[in-house]
């Protein structure tokens, strides 16, 4: 009976042995089915992962080795090793070629065709807020004025006390003004420089204020919570309207380069009195109409006027010897007019199919 039972394990094992034996060789023979059709290194890594994947055939084979006796697992084990490594070698060769054959093709097709044109590099410009201030500073600095800046973040004194503002006045409400506290606020105009040039100068004062200021308002086509002003200011004995008048035209003529019609229009600022409001004839309609102009004409550009007797005591001047003009104008309006702009939240958009246009004014 032992050699009888001895026999049909003998039988058994060489039966499984044969199992494992034939699983490995088919195996083998579709992995290089499937090798042959290879073309890429992706397709490479595909079969690689399929044959030797966690949930691949090999591994399978490697599981299955705990299923065959103790006396048959070493030679099985080392059967399903070597196919597992005549695999691994198969697509290291592989790999190699294609990577080299796969570069020499995207070699071939970055080659730079050295008779065709370079591309076009577009060279670094100013912003034409940028360029339309610094002409503007240009042609005042030629008529004399000297160029003065002040904080952005002032105090209420500087922005409104100084300047004739009552503590009733619509400017000071919330709606127009960005309050940092109830005494610091981002200044509304640029007349907040007028009364620190004065505390430490003597007449004659001929200056100029650009920079950036804030009204808490909505944002529109036409108007924005921040926008860029320049302000003009002369004092001087004897200074009368008639300066203020000529020094005006003469800076827009210059400013648009042509005769420019002005049209003065009484009108009422705090700091100022009497105060104007200044019109030019539309350059975009030719008085004719459009939205620019609201269809009137004529387009608004600075506020204007005499300086405040008491502005200029407030800044330590002798009201009775000395007088003064002062003017304030939009540099985003000046812009629009100039190159037909019809919405000025364009300037801020940092839109470069925009801002390209503006290689000079």
């Amino acid at each position: 009976m032992g050699i009888h039972r001895l026999t049909l394990l003998s039988l058994v094992w060489n039966l499984e042995t044969q199992a494992m034996q034939k699983s490995i060789e088919e195996l083998r023979a579709q992995f290089l089915q499937q090798l042959v059709q290879v073309k890429t290194s992706e397709n490479l890594e595909q079969i690689k992962v399929k044959f030797l994947g966690k949930k691949g055939p090999v591994q399978q084979l490697m599981q299955a080795l705990r299923d065959l006796d103790t006396h048959q697992r070493p030679l099985a084990g080392k059967q399903v090793n070597e196919l597992k490594e005549f695999i691994t070698m198969k697509c290291e060769c592989l790999e190699k070629e294609l990577i080299i054959y796969e570069e020499e093709e995207q070699l071939a097709d970055e080659t730079l065709d050295i008779t065709l044109s370079g591309r076009k590099n577009y060279s670094g410009r100013k912003h034409p807020l940028t360029q339309a201030m610094d002409a503007i500073i240009a042609i005042l600095s030629g008529l004399g004025f000297s160029v003065q800046y002040g904080p952005d973040i002032d105090t209420d004194y500087y922005n409104f006390e100084v300047l004739n503002f009552s503590t009733d006045h619509p400017a000071r409400d919330m709606q127009d003004t960005f309050y940092l506290s109830p005494h610091i606020l981002l200044r509304t105009h640029t007349s907040n420089v007028q009364a620190r040039v004065m505390e430490v100068n003597k007449p004659p004062i001929r200056i100029i204020a650009p920079g950036k200021v804030y009204r808490n308002e909505s944002i529109t086509a036409r108007s924005h919570v921040f926008f860029h002003q320049v302000e003009a200011v002369y004092i001087d004995k004897n200074v009368t309207f008639g300066d203020l008048f000529s020094t005006l035209d003469d800076f827009l003529s210059k400013l648009f380069k042509k005769e420019i019609v002005t049209r003065y229009r009484p009108s009422y600022f705090p700091f100022v009195e009497p105060g104007v409001e200044v019109d030019i004839s539309c350059l975009m309609c030719r008085k004719e109409g459009c939205p620019l102009c609201k269809y009137s004409g004529w387009v608004e550009v600075a506020g204007a006027g005499m300086i405040h007797p008491e502005v200029l005591r407030n800044g330590g001047i002798d009201a009775e010897q000395y007088t003064g003009f002062a003017w304030g104008i939009g540099v985003e309006r000046i812009v629009m007019m100039l190159r037909g702009v019809d919405d000025i939240r364009l300037f801020t958009e940092n839109d470069l199919r925009f801002l390209r246009q503006f290689t000079s004014l």
